[in-house]
């Protein structure tokens, strides 16, 4: 089935040679008058590749008729493909082009005195001859044209991850070389960035307008762009592109301070994949978790304050060391409101009032005192926030 053209007597192929000849100059016409992007004069490199192209196709068509003989080398045909996206035409074009060449020529054929004379079967054996052989250098036109597509996108995408990598750089680039490299990724750089840290960065970027994406390691991330819009709304597009994954929202800046924002939301990256900055909400904002993120790059520091401001708790039985943090925690996160400590805890403001009086007795004037206050606190965070040993 691969070699349908085996099946036509081997005469057929010299004997409609000669009534071929002005079929080339058809079928560019056809293709040109048919296909917009063909529409154009026949000079230069353009006419010659076309002009080439349909003759080498009908020429080859012609000479395989009545032979066993594979198509053979595609090259030509997948080299055709390439060269079709190069200048910047569409697959569809390519294979319309490829459609309206075959229907003139079958057309030549059918209207030729040596066709008049073959056989029902014959002429139907030169049809499946035709379509055939179409069919297999349309493929590796076809296949052609997607290796580029794949290769352009490929290179598209190293110059991509190169932009994203420089704007995360700790150190600026220069406003030349930023717009040297965006210029090379056909990003334009837009007045307001964030940095996103998120798994599959660049499918997330692809549904981000303006956005560029890398899948860095260990995790992607990109740089997305402002444009302008309520915060709201393009919170919403940020979030609508991340999906169910999670990620992590870096604050806005100018685009020469990327690296700040993807420096911070890579810093928070780690805490919330490991579900202590905000649950399991997929994306959060690194600058609505600065404590967390401080008490994070300190761990030793963090767990220095955290051992000496609770040190009283453990004097305390286990289960009364528990109480006594909840308490402590509700009443600095109401700050020192009984009423609303109660409410919190769902107890009577009184026994609030009494658990208060063992807390003082337990930590002293620290109640009191704002900056033992403050240490507490922060230590009660860090515990929350914090693999503190």
């Amino acid at each position: 089935m691969d070699r349908p053209w085996s099946r036509v007597p081997s005469w057929v192929g010299p004997a409609l040679q000669p009534e071929l000849a002005g079929t080339i100059d058809g079928i560019i016409a056809a293709v040109r008058a048919e296909v917009p992007e063909y529409a154009r004069p026949l000079t230069g490199r353009f006419g010659a590749r076309i002009t080439e192209g349909v003759s080498v196709a009908l020429g080859q068509f012609l000479d395989l008729l009545g032979r066993d003989d594979p198509l053979g080398d595609a090259t030509v045909y997948r080299a055709l493909g390439q060269l079709e996206h190069r200048e910047g035409r569409t697959l569809a074009a390519l294979q319309t082009a490829y459609q309206v060449g075959t229907r003139t020529l079958w057309q030549r054929l059918a209207a030729s005195t040596t066709a008049r004379r073959l056989p029902a079967d014959v002429i139907f054996n030169l049809a499946e001859a035709l379509f055939g052989y179409i069919e297999q250098i349309t493929a590796a036109s076809v296949a052609g044209w997607a290796d580029e597509e794949a290769s352009q996108a490929g290179s598209l995408q190293a110059r991509r991850h190169a932009l994203v990598e420089l704007l995360a750089r700790p150190t600026p680039p220069a406003p030349a070389e930023l717009e040297r490299a965006a210029a090379a990724a056909g990003w334009t750089v837009p007045a307001r960035v964030a940095a996103l840290v998120v798994d599959d960065a660049v499918a997330v970027a692809a549904r981000l307008p303006g956005a560029v994406g890398a899948d860095l390691d260990p995790v992607g991330l990109v740089v997305v762009a402002a444009r302008g819009e309520a915060d709201a709304a393009w919170l919403d597009r940020v979030r609508g592109a991340a999906g169910e994954r999670r990620a992590v929202l870096g604050p806005l800046v100018e685009p020469a301070q990327a690296h700040r924002s993807a420096a911070l939301a890579q810093s928070a990256w780690p805490l919330h994949a490991a579900g202590r900055l905000n649950g399991d909400a997929p994306l959060v904002r690194a600058d609505e978790h600065l404590l967390p993120l401080l008490l994070a790059a300190a761990p030793e520091l963090a767990a220095a304050l955290t051992g000496r401001a609770l040190a009283p708790l453990r004097t305390l039985p286990a289960g009364a060391a528990a109480r006594a943090e909840e308490t402590l925690r509700a009443w600095l996160d109401a700050h020192g409101d009984v009423t609303a400590t109660a409410a919190a805890l769902h107890v009577h403001p009184q026994t609030v009032r009494y658990r208060l009086a063992a807390l003082r007795e337990t930590f002293g004037g620290a109640l009191d005192d704002p900056a033992a206050r403050l240490e507490l606190a922060v230590a009660l965070r860090a515990g929350a926030t914090c693999e503190c040993p």
